[in-house]
């Protein structure tokens, strides 16, 4: 099996500060820009992964940040065009694109910091509702059956969003967050803001072990955080997006979570959470589900040009008594401006109707005939990126 991109970026203006060029913009007015990129509490900006999620400070996202009167704008995203071919018995192919854009607006409120943010993807449309091809990858559904070998497309409200975060003393802040389409305090950063895969778009085949509800169409999260440490709790709806792609599901608040982020130092974030889930799959209604992650991400500047960021994440799954198990490892190596490395080490344990392998004679199927309850999958993936520049935009061959 392969999958073969040729990337480009739809935001050329922004996506030009991407990797060792990310600099804020020198212009006026530089100062009030400086100050709203940090808080008081000394936490910047640019530490903000998904959702409420932290990143290493070395290894900050490729963004634009642009001052308008008082509000500061941030604009960022990635679009790749793929070619995608898996082989085998159970394999396809499709031509398509991945893609994602987003917009957040932070200025400074009633002694705090306001900042409202959106995330669009066109994947419904250039991915279909059915998604893109992906050996043993399986959740969500499609015309009313699993999607089994296929990556579910994100939604196109991949996040509707409101944060409010205020200094209560010297060393301590509270803050709220809002969303009718977010991602609550539970999961490690969504595998599509990690700088350890910033030019892998595809989703890991552990996706919903670990950061499967960064799309919650129901969000309430509040929390107190200091410079190096974030303590939340979520109220959220648990239930996966439904097949309906371009709107919004409907919103409710039956699950919970919590999440505790250490950033040890500006190479190092940890992270642990543990939430309810209740309902996750629409076609087991009556079965809820607890979940369990941590993970550890890490960058620092590589060269003078570079950076190298690399996460690990462990994931759990309890479920009508049984528990299923995952982990990743991943890593991203941006060796200058043209050239980038990036891999990624999965492993899993899946009970088998989540693969639907059909028990009739003709029938293909990638595992084992067994009694156990559970198989288990090693992965491995490894890809070089080739960047250059035509006509201002971003052109990159994966």
């Amino acid at each position: 099996m392969f999958r073969y991109f040729l990337a480009i970026a739809l935001l050329p203006s922004m996506l030009s500060a991407q990797h060792p060029e990310h600099q804020m913009p020198q212009q006026t007015p530089m100062k009030p820009m400086a100050i709203m990129m940090i808080d008081p509490l000394g936490v910047s900006m640019e530490r903000m992964g998904s959702g409420t999620t932290w990143i290493p400070d070395a290894v900050p996202l490729p963004a634009r940040h642009v001052m308008s009167g008082s509000w500061l704008l941030m604009l960022h995203g990635f679009g790749f065009v793929q070619y995608d071919k898996q082989g085998g018995p159970r394999g396809a192919d499709q031509f398509g694109s991945l893609n994602w854009a987003m917009l957040m607006a932070s200025r400074d409120l009633l002694g705090g910091r306001f900042q409202a943010r959106t995330m669009l993807s066109l994947d419904p449309a250039t991915v279909t509702n059915r998604g893109y091809p992906l050996l043993l990858q399986s959740g969500e559904t499609y015309r009313g059956q699993p999607l089994v070998d296929r990556q579910h497309p994100h939604d196109f409200w991949m996040e509707l969003a409101m944060m409010y975060e205020r200094v209560l003393s010297r060393s301590v802040g509270v803050t709220v967050y809002a969303a009718p389409s977010g991602e609550p305090a539970l999961s490690p950063v969504a595998f599509m803001h990690r700088p350890s895969a910033m030019d892998n778009l595809a989703a890991p085949l552990s996706h919903h072990w670990q950061d499967a509800t960064h799309i919650s169409f129901g969000v309430l999260t509040a929390g107190l955080f200091g410079r190096h440490w974030k303590l939340e709790g979520s109220a959220f709806n648990g239930r996966e997006p439904n097949e309906e792609r371009w709107g919004f599901d409907r919103i409710r608040f039956d699950s919970y979570s919590g999440r505790f982020t250490a950033h040890l130092d500006s190479s190092w974030v940890v992270s642990a959470g543990y939430g309810f889930l209740k309902s996750p799959e629409a076609l087991h209604p009556l079965q809820s589900e607890h979940r369990v992650t941590a993970s550890v991400l890490h960058g620092r500047k590589l060269g003078t040009e570079g950076q190298i960021a690399s996460s690990i994440i462990w994931g759990a799954n309890r479920r009508s008594g049984r528990t299923t198990h995952s982990a990743l490892a991943e890593s991203e190596a941006v060796l200058d401006r043209s050239n980038t490395i990036f891999g990624r080490l999965g492993w899993f344990r899946k009970r088998p109707r989540s693969w639907h392998c059909r028990r009739d004679p003709g029938a293909s199927c990638l595992m084992p005939r067994s009694r156990s309850p559970r198989f288990r999958s090693d992965t491995f993936a490894r890809s070089f990126a080739r960047r250059t520049r035509r006509w201002g935009s971003d052109f990159k061959v994966v």
